[in-house]
C-alpha cells in the first residue's frame, strides 16, 4: 500500500482538519511507531503505522465497517431533509468520512445495518447477481402455517406484478412468528408477501446479512466496528 502524508492519513479520519493536525504535530502530540512527529509531510502507509495522538491509537484504515443495530423511527439515509437518520447516531468525526448504509432498512424495522465508505463492496453485497442472503424476525397479525412456508418456497407472484424469488419462511413457537430469509432485496418484499397471505407484519427486524449476524450485544442505536475476520467475510459473500 502507497504511503501517505501524515496530515492527510490523520484528516481522514474526520476527527482533525489539516490545521489542527499540524498543531498536533507542533505541539509533539501525535507519534508514528513510538517516535514524535515532527513534520506534516512525513509518510506513513495507512493502517501500518503504530500511528498515536495524546497515546491513542488512531485507526487510519482507507475504509470503515461499521455495524449497526438500527432502531425504528430512523430512515436508512445519509441524510433527509424531515426526518431523523442512521448516521445522526454516529459521532461527529464518523459522519464525516462518506459513510453511507450498504442497503436500506424501512423506517420502522430495526435490526442489522451495515455502514461503510466502501462503494466497491457495498456494491457488490447489493448486487442481485450476487445473492447474498438476508434473515429477519417477524411478527404478524394473525398465525402463520406450512402454508406461508409452502408459498413462500414457492415463489409469489403479487397481485401489484411483483414476481418474487422462492424464500424461506420458518414459523416458530408462537405461530404469529417467523424467521424469514430472502434471496433477494426488493421493495417492502416481506410486507407485501405476507400482506398477501392475510397477514400483514407488525414487527419486523433484520438479523442477519450474508455471513453477518447482528451483535446480541448491541442494544438499540449502537454500533461497533466489523471485525477485520467479518470484513473478510463480507468480501468473500
Amino acid at each position: 500500500m502507497a504511503q501517505e502524508r501524515l496530515d492527510k492519513l490523520l484528516s481522514s479520519t474526520g476527527r482533525w482538519s489539516r490545521r489542527e493536525v499540524k498543531e498536533l504535530i507542533r505541539q509533539g502530540r501525535v507519534w508514528v511507531d513510538g517516535v514524535p512527529a515532527r513534520r506534516p509531510e512525513e509518510k506513513c502507509e495507512p493502517g501500518a503505522a503504530g500511528l498515536t495522538v495524546d497515546g491513542e491509537r488512531v485507526d487510519c484504515a482507507p475504509f470503515v465497517y461499521l455495524m449497526l443495530h438500527k432502531p425504528a423511527g430512523l430512515v436508512s439515509a445519509t441524510e433527509d431533509p424531515r426526518q431523523p437518520t442512521v448516521l445522526e447516531l454516529l459521532p461527529q468525526h464518523l459522519r464525516r468520512v462518506g459513510l453511507f448504509p450498504a442497503g436500506r432498512l424501512d423506517k420502522d424495522t430495526e435490526g442489522l445495518l451495515l455502514l461503510t465508505n466502501d462503494g466497491p463492496l457495498a456494491h457488490r453485497l447489493l448486487a442481485p447477481r450476487h445473492h447474498v442472503d438476508k434473515t429477519y424476525f417477524v411478527r404478524v397479525d394473525g398465525e402463520l402455517d406450512g402454508a406461508d412456508a409452502a408459498a413462500f418456497a414457492a415463489g409469489m407472484m403479487l397481485e401489484d406484478g411483483l414476481a418474487c424469488l422462492p424464500a424461506g419462511l420458518e414459523v416458530l413457537e408462537q405461530p404469529d412468528t417467523a424467521l424469514v430469509t430472502l434471496h433477494e432485496g426488493k421493495y417492502h418484499q416481506i410486507k407485501r408477501m405476507l400482506a398477501a397471505r392475510g397477514k400483514p407484519v407488525v414487527y419486523l427486524k433484520r438479523l442477519t446479512m450474508g455471513p453477518i449476524m447482528l451483535d446480541p450485544a448491541l442494544e438499540r442505536g449502537e454500533w461497533r466496528p466489523l471485525s477485520a475476520e467479518e470484513v473478510a467475510a463480507l468480501r468473500q459473500a
